[in-house]
C-alpha cells in the first residue's frame, strides 16, 4: 500500500538499490541538559537513560554492536546495507578527537554506508560540522536535530535548554556544508493546542530541512512529565487526537521532505501513559486510514513561500 507521505525506507532504497536499515549505536555520550551545562535533569519527558540500548555502559564496543545488529537485521528484514545511528542523548557533544574515533569505528564496517547522528542544535560547533562534511564525501551523513516545537514558550516549559533561534542557526551552518537534516518534533506537548502544532509544521515548511520525525508525547516513569501527569497537570492525547494532528501536520509539509517516523516507540516497562502508544501497527493503520478517508497526503495544504 502506498503511504500518503514520502517514507524513509523508499528513499534509502532509491539511493542504494537495496534494503538499508539503521543500527542503533550507543556511544556512551551525555547531554548538556543533564551534565549541568544548561540543566541538570533533562527535558521534562526525557528518560534518564535516553533512547539508547545501554550497550556502552555494558562495555560493548561499537564494532560488536554493529556486528550483532547486522546479523539480526539481515535475517529479519533482509537488509544488505546499514546506517550507524548514534541515537542516545547528544552525539556531537564530545571533543572532536573522541567523535572522530567513534564515527570512524562505525564506518570501518564495509556494510555501513553512512551515519545518522542524533543531537541538539546547541551542540554542533563548526569543527564538528567540518569533520562530518569530510565524511559525507564518501558516505551518507545525516544530522538529526531535536527541536520538538517551534514555540519558545513550549521549549522553556519543557526545560529544553535552547530556543528556536539556536535551531535556525544550526540549520544554516549545517546546510552550508551540504549535510541533510532531519528534525524531531513532538505532538501533544504541555500547553500546546492543535493550532500550535500546525504552526510548527508551517515553520518547518519554511526551513531548509530534508527530513522530519514526528513523535507522540508519552509519559515515561520517573520523569518530570510523570509528576505532572500524576498531579493532573498534563493530559495525554487520545489516539484519535494524535491521528488528526499527525495527518494535519503531514499535509502542511512540503512533498519533498522525507518522513522518517510518524509515532513514538516507548519501552513497555517504562511507559506510564497512554497505553495505546504501544500499539504501533494499529496506530499506523489508523493514521493511513484517516488520511485516505479525508483525502489528505503530504503537501496537500502546503503553500510555497
Amino acid at each position: 500500500m502506498r503511504k500518503p507521505y514520502r517514507d524513509y525506507s523508499s528513499y534509502l532504497r532509491s539511493l542504494f538499490g537495496c534494503r538499508v536499515h539503521k543500527i542503533t549505536i550507543d556511544a556512551g555520550l551525555t547531554c548538556p541538559n543533564r551534565d549541568g551545562t544548561v540543566g541538570t535533569r533533562g527535558c521534562a519527558y526525557c528518560n534518564a537513560r535516553g533512547s539508547g540500548t545501554g550497550a556502552a555502559a555494558r562495555g560493548i564496543p561499537i564494532a560488536d554492536q554493529i556486528q550483532s545488529a547486522k546479523s539480526y537485521l539481515a535475517r529479519r528484514y533482509k537488509a544488505k546495507k546499514f546506517l550507524a545511528y548514534f541515537q542516545s542523548f547528544s552525539n556531537t557533544y564530545a571533543p572532536l578527537p573522541k567523535l572522530r574515533d567513534l564515527y570512524g569505528q562505525a564506518l570501518s564496517d564495509p556494510d555501513v554506508v553512512g551515519l545518522t547522528i542524533g543531537t541538539r542544535p546547541d551542540c554542533v560547533p563548526d569543527p564538528v560540522l567540518d569533520h562530518l562534511q569530510e565524511l559525507s564525501r564518501d558516505h551518507l551523513v545525516w544530522l538529526e536535530y531535536g527541536l520538538q516545537s517551534a514555540h519558545d514558550r513550549t521549549l522553556e516549559r519543557i526545560g529544553r535548554g535552547h530556543n528556536v533561534a539556536r535551531f535556525c542557526d544550526a540549520v544554516e551552518r549545517t546546510r552550508k556544508r551540504g549535510l541533510p537534516i532531519c528534525v524531531h518534533i513532538i505532538l501533544g506537548l504541555p500547553g500546546e493546542t492543535l493550532g500550535d502544532m500546525l504552526e510548527t509544521a508551517r515553520f518547518l515548511a519554511r526551513q531548509d530541512i530534508q527530513g522530519v520525525k514526528i513523535h507522540l508525547l508519552y509519559v515515561v516513569r520517573g520523569t518530570l512529565l510523570h509528576e505532572w501527569y500524576s498531579q493532573g497537570k498534563y493530559r495525554c492525547l487520545e489516539r484519535e487526537e494524535y491521528v488528526e494532528a499527525c495527518a494535519a501536520f503531514l499535509s502542511r509539509l512540503p512533498p519533498q521532505v522525507i518522513v522518517q517516523r510518524v509515532t513514538g516507540d516507548p519501552h513497555r516497562q517504562e511507559l506510564v501513559a497512554p497505553a495505546w502508544a504501544l500499539e504501533k501497527q494499529r496506530n499506523l493503520e489508523a493514521l493511513h486510514r484517516y488520511m485516505d478517508e479525508k483525502g489528505l497526503y503530504q503537501g496537500k495544504c502546503w503553500k510555497p513561500s
